[in-house]
């Protein structure tokens, strides 16, 4: 029998998909199959270099357990988060959020972007939630592991239905976007905005359209949000910016960003370092190497240096903002920015007092006062229990 050699069996590689933030379904940490495509040598070179099929966004209903998740970090300003969607269709290579379809059985990687889950029954849950005599108005924010706003939302308006629960209960609340599908809904957000219940933050994490477009492909580009600023500022609504995440030696134009920002009408910024917590550490150097493989190994090594020489730490004082030399150079940067543009002079402060449970049972009771003619008009705390003491003469009018 002549000798001869089966020709070796190499990794594929990851070519790049159009429109999408990440090419390949990473395998997410709870996975018991490692799977990865491979060129055994058979195929033909038309195949394997041919570009692959556009994957369609899928949207999976589910009905949620729950309308609110506590949060308990102390570095965060919220206290509860509203999320009416799982994954997101922006598709952004930096998504902290990426590794929580782990949970769901699905990758991190592109299953994150393609298969949305939509959580049909939130607005009801969020109702009976905010019903409970027992509950207590806090600061709560929409949007925190997805985003609201994203492209399916044009069509199933679950973020819209949320609102409206929330306008109705009069209950504070801050929302973070890239979409320029907010201004929709500005009929709500404009009259909540009056009476101090609801703040907008809008991400522009650079105003490089090119970079921008390979970061997150699917959302708005940064000029179109920051005509999102300016008519939401137009409309009376607070709105502050968020140049998040800051990725060195790629999106280094923060002071360009706050100032465009500053003049649209934004009040507020705030910023953070990339993190890459768990498989996003992957999904992240994959792009990094499809997109920009001449400093890949550069900005990997100094968002270590950020973070002690870790990936990503924990410690809730420094896992935002970065660590060390590095960490307070950018700091300052931010500081300066804000002062000599205005930004952060005063707090954007939601009233939790104008909260409550059964907005017909308190309208009925306002209504029993129209025909009391000398009674002097003033701000109502916006519970039951304040509208039942002040029917029986216990608060000061």
């Amino acid at each position: 029998m002549d000798d001869f050699s089966l020709p070796p069996i190499v990794p594929r590689p990851v070519q790049l998909l159009k429109g999408r933030g990440v090419s390949s379904a990473v395998a997410h940490r709870f996975s018991k199959d490692l799977r990865e495509w491979v060129d055994d040598g058979w195929g033909g070179t038309e195949e394997c270099e041919a570009e692959p099929p556009r994957p369609a966004t899928e949207v999976i209903t589910e009905s949620a357990r729950s309308a609110l998740s506590r949060n308990d970090s102390p570095d965060i300003a919220f206290d509860q988060a509203i999320n009416p969607y799982r994954g997101c269709e922006h598709g952004c290579s930096y998504c902290y959020a990426r590794p929580t379809h782990s949970y769901l059985g699905y990758s991190p990687g592109l299953d994150f972007e393609t298969r949305i889950v939509a959580k049909h029954n939130l607005p009801e849950l969020l109702e009976q939630a905010l019903s409970r005599p027992t509950y207590q108005a806090r600061m709560t924010n929409l949007g925190s592991a997805t985003d609201c706003y994203q492209p399916v939302e044009r069509e199933l308006r679950l973020t819209r239905r949320v609102i409206e629960v929330l306008q109705r209960h009069h209950h504070p609340f801050s929302l973070i976007t890239k979409a320029s599908l907010v201004e929709r809904d500005l009929d709500l957000l404009a009259p909540m905005a009056r009476d101090g219940l609801v703040a907008v933050y809008v991400t522009i994490t650079t105003l490089d359209a090119e970079l921008a477009r390979r970061l997150e492909p699917r959302a708005a580009s940064p000029q179109r949000r920051l005509r999102t600023i300016r008519t939401l500022a137009e409309a009376g609504v607070p709105v502050g910016v968020s140049v998040a995440p800051q990725i060195p030696f790629l999106n280094e134009d923060m002071e360009q960003v706050l100032t465009a920002a500053a003049e649209a009408g934004a009040r507020s910024a705030f910023y953070t370092v990339l993190r890459l917590p768990w498989e996003l550490r992957e999904v992240f150097t994959e792009w990094l190497q499809q997109h920009y493989p001449d400093r890949a190994a550069r900005v990997l090594a100094r968002l270590r240096d950020y973070r002690g020489g870790h990936d990503s730490a924990g410690g809730f004082s420094t896992r935002m903002k970065g660590q060390g030399l590095w960490g307070d150079l950018l700091s300052q940067r931010f500081g300066r920015a804000c002062t000599r543009l205005g930004l952060n002079r005063d707090r954007i402060e939601l009233d939790l007092s104008r909260f409550v449970h059964d907005p017909d049972f308190a309208e009925r009771q306002r209504g029993l006062f129209d025909d009391e003619p000398d009674r002097t008009p003033r701000r109502v705390a916006g519970t039951v229990l304040d509208v039942c003491a002040e029917r029986a003469g216990f608060l000061q009018r």
